[in-house]
């Protein structure tokens, strides 16, 4: 039987965050923030998007995170996403730090007393009662921003806490699935990186024609060591021409952009074809290269903004705030995009990578974000995406770049689907083990059979 110990009890530390100055100064320490919105991210490791302030020294002295801290938003949240959520600063987390990091002000970090509880297994089991609502009463909305009543939570909750070896079993076995994850989310980076590297080398640097133009003769050399296998690099360089055009293009190729390749939003839902339901994909949830969440509406009640009907194969690119990078592959039928998208659709399915890469290369979204315009929304036209420069090549050339980057695509929607059922396993799997309604051997025999 598990003991029931009030939150507070368990810690042996907590303090509000810190948002500190923008710019250095004296008795100031350069410092990560984390806030909220970064939750998603530092849960796997990835504290790219944490800003870098200048905390107090005195404050940073007192605020610096540690591993094994949980921090949790006390303030701010959304109807959808109330206030409450946590994240777990495992020892990965600070392997990528490059100075020390402390949580914003609209946060606050819990510092566990280890000789009572395991930092891991509460955190899990402050995950399973968001998850479950329990924690929403303790959202406040008065006017303006929503608060977290965080010192009524922690004197009021009582958290079960079994024996140290059930603690650690459990802990183990839902930090194993975020694991899974986590690599699987790294894999897809390394894939899309290479795909990246792929079209860069093909269709902005002329790689192939320029390294002929140097002497390379072996395939393999001609194709920059991206393909190594030397039948595939023989017949790809056969493909590129020799020599530049005096318009600085390999001969053949000629000046073009997007429209040439595809198709821009070209279905819409309407009144008249409107279906019962509809699943749902917003600029919210969709985050560089990956749509992180949908929901499903019945057709009635959903947003006046789901609009455009996407399929697998597709490319889409958020056109508010294009510098979000809210941009990704749709890698499956039957999805609803937001009209804050502009969808692109391949006029040939060998086209699909293609379409994809020039969209969404770095030097493409930084050029959507500088056209970006409006004030409160900086945004830009879907047709304006539509005229990403792309040059006019043979269709051979196209054939032959989706025989090497399709497959790598193929494998990123492949771990992509992977981590939506590793996500629901263990969001299934998580109130169950925290309120005994499952058995902890039948959840290992659970998450031995998505392994």
């Amino acid at each position: 039987m598990a003991d029931l110990v009030p939150l507070q009890d368990l810690l042996i530390f907590t303090r509000d965050g810190e948002w500190g100055k923008g710019e250095a100064g004296p008795d100031l320490v350069k410092m990560a923030v984390i806030r909220g919105t970064d939750f998603s991210a530092v849960r796997y490791g990835d504290v790219s998007s944490a800003p870098v302030r200048y905390i107090p020294k005195k404050a940073a002295d007192r605020k610096t995170l540690r591993p094994g801290d949980i921090l949790i938003e006390t303030a701010g949240g959304t109807k959808d996403q109330p206030t409450g959520r946590t994240v777990y600063l495992n020892q990965r987390v600070f392997d990528m730090l490059d100075m020390p990091a402390t949580c914003a002000s609209f946060a606050r970090f819990l510092r566990v007393n280890r000789e009572l509880v395991d930092p891991n297994y509460l955190y899990w089991y402050l995950q399973s009662i968001y998850s479950t609502g329990a924690m929403f009463p303790y959202h406040i909305q008065h006017t303006g921003v929503a608060r977290f009543q965080y010192t009524d939570f922690a004197a009021q909750w009582r958290v079960p806490v079994p024996d140290r070896e059930h603690q650690l079993a459990i802990a183990a076995l839902l930090s194993s699935l975020d694991d899974k994850i986590e690599l699987n989310r790294r894999t897809n980076e390394t894939l899309e990186a290479m795909a990246q590297a792929i079209f860069l080398d093909w269709f902005v640097d002329f790689g192939p024609t320029r390294r002929k133009i140097d002497g390379a003769t072996d395939p393999v050399e001609v194709m920059g060591g991206l393909v190594n296998d030397p039948d595939r690099a023989r017949k790809l360089a056969a493909l590129f021409p020799s020599e530049l055009g005096e318009d600085g293009l390999p001969e053949g190729w000629s000046e073009g952009d997007l429209g040439h390749y595809a198709f821009l939003n070209p279905e819409s839902w309407s009144v008249r074809n409107a279906p019962h339901a509809i699943e749902y994909v917003d600029l919210a949830n969709t985050k560089w290269g990956t749509i992180e969440l949908t929901t499903v509406y019945r057709w009635s009640d959903a947003p006046s903004r789901a609009r455009r009907i996407v399929r697998g194969g597709d490319t889409i690119v958020g056109t508010v705030r294009p510098g979000n990078g809210s941009y990704s592959y749709v890698g499956i039928d039957g999805l609803t995009a937001s009209t804050g998208f502009a969808a692109l659709r391949p006029k040939e399915k060998t086209m699909a990578p293609l379409v994809y890469l020039a969209a969404t290369s770095v030097e493409n979204i930084e050029r959507l974000d500088k056209l970006a315009d409006g004030g409160a929304y900086p945004a830009v036209r879907p047709d304006v995406v539509l005229a990403t420069n792309m040059p006019i090549v043979p269709l051979d050339i196209v054939d032959g770049f989706a025989s090497v980057c399709a497959p790598l695509i193929t494998k990123v929607e492949h771990n992509k689907k992977e981590n939506r059922i590793l996500a629901a396993t263990r969001d299934l799997l998580l109130p169950k083990l925290m309120s005994g309604e499952i058995r902890l051997r039948d959840a290992e025999r659970a998450n031995e059979a998505v392994a």
